[in-house]
């Protein structure tokens, strides 16, 4: 195993920075995932590590060794896109030992190697069948069981679950983060889904146009995020960010931020009040999520079911001050909670 470090890496493309001088450290066995949404170089950044990409100015390490010249079949990474890629005319288990097979490995080591995959990512009893044969979810674990044959010090996925229905990426999701406990390997995961990292990621590391924006457990990241950006990405629904003179607040050139799931419904004194219009009342079951207008703004709340909440009506909110976080309008940096 290894940890992998990116020193004030930067990818141009023409006169486009894709990444921008980004410094990140990945300790040995930690499960990093970088997210972003489209376009933040997120991708660019791991194609580097696996030396599908060329960095133009920086270091990438993996262990104490920068690899920016070493070729991408030696630099003991397994890479998992999001296209499964498995050859057609081939079983479960020659999918599995082909990569192996062309590298040379001894056959009774390759037979070790393909059946202990199989047994970790229950893939056994299909051992036979060709990708045809198999659902998406099953061939994305012999996907995933071709990178562990290599036995690699680092998992590279690139969006490894887009292609699955939304059942389906939950139980792979639960997969993935079995298998990497079980084995204790160095992954780098990138994902566009803010709930896929903030459910994996020992730390998440946040990108937006080629600049990271801040790294650090889910945790973390949902309860001090560092500026307006990661604030509105992370969370589902997201933050609500409106000028803090539109819930009367006295904060020039500040922005104020709440979640959909602090805002209540009520009277309390110490409580942050206004009005507002009902738009939309969507009903999840245990919850409903209420969309609000204030004068224009598109708001949210989740409120539970025991509260009537119609279309149309107009009714008082409540933000607990303490919950409340404010952000400069002109940097957009946290100001405080």
């Amino acid at each position: 195993m290894a940890s992998v470090a990116f020193d004030s890496v930067t990818k141009r493309f023409d006169d486009v920075d894709a990444v921008k001088d980004l410094s990140l450290e990945i300790a040995d066995g930690d499960f990093l995932v970088l997210v972003g949404p489209s376009g933040c170089g997120k991708s660019t950044a791991l194609r580097m590590v696996a030396g599908l990409e060329e960095a133009t100015e920086g270091r990438i390490l993996i262990g104490d060794r920068p690899v920016n010249n070493v070729p991408p079949g030696q630099r003991d990474v397994a890479m998992v896109f999001q296209s499964y890629a498995l050859y057609p005319q081939m079983s479960v288990y020659d999918n599995l030992a082909f990569g192996l097979r062309n590298s040379g490995v001894e056959k009774g080591e390759i037979d070790r190697r393909v059946r202990e995959a199989a047994k970790v990512l229950d893939l056994e009893p299909l051992i036979k069948r060709k990708p045809k044969q198999l659902s998406g979810g099953q061939r994305q674990r012999v996907a995933l069981g071709r990178a562990i044959v290599r036995e690699p010090v680092v998992f590279l996925m690139d969006e490894p679950l887009s292609n699955l229905d939304a059942q389906l990426r939950v139980a792979t999701r639960a997969e993935i983060l079995k298998l990497q406990e079980r084995l204790e390997t160095t992954t780098i995961y990138v994902t566009h889904d803010q709930v896929e990292a903030m459910t994996m990621g020992d730390r998440i590391a946040v990108m937006n146009a080629g600049l990271l924006q801040q790294v650090g457990t889910p945790q973390e990241l949902y309860t001090t995020p560092v500026n307006v950006f990661v604030a509105g990405f992370i969370g589902s629904p997201s933050m609500n960010l409106v000028p803090a003179d539109l819930v009367g607040i006295d904060g020039e050139r500040q922005t104020v931020g709440f979640r959909p799931e602090h805002v209540e419904i009520g009277n309390r004194e110490e409580a942050l009040a206004f009005d507002a219009y009902v738009e939309v009342v969507e009903y999840l079951g245990d919850e409903q999520l209420v969309h609000f207008t204030r004068k224009d703004r598109m708001l949210q709340a989740k409120v539970p079911v025991e509260q009537k909440v119609r279309t149309g009506d107009v009714i008082t909110f409540l933000l607990p001050r303490e919950k409340l976080y404010l952000f400069d309008a002109d940097s957009e940096y946290r100001i405080s909670r």
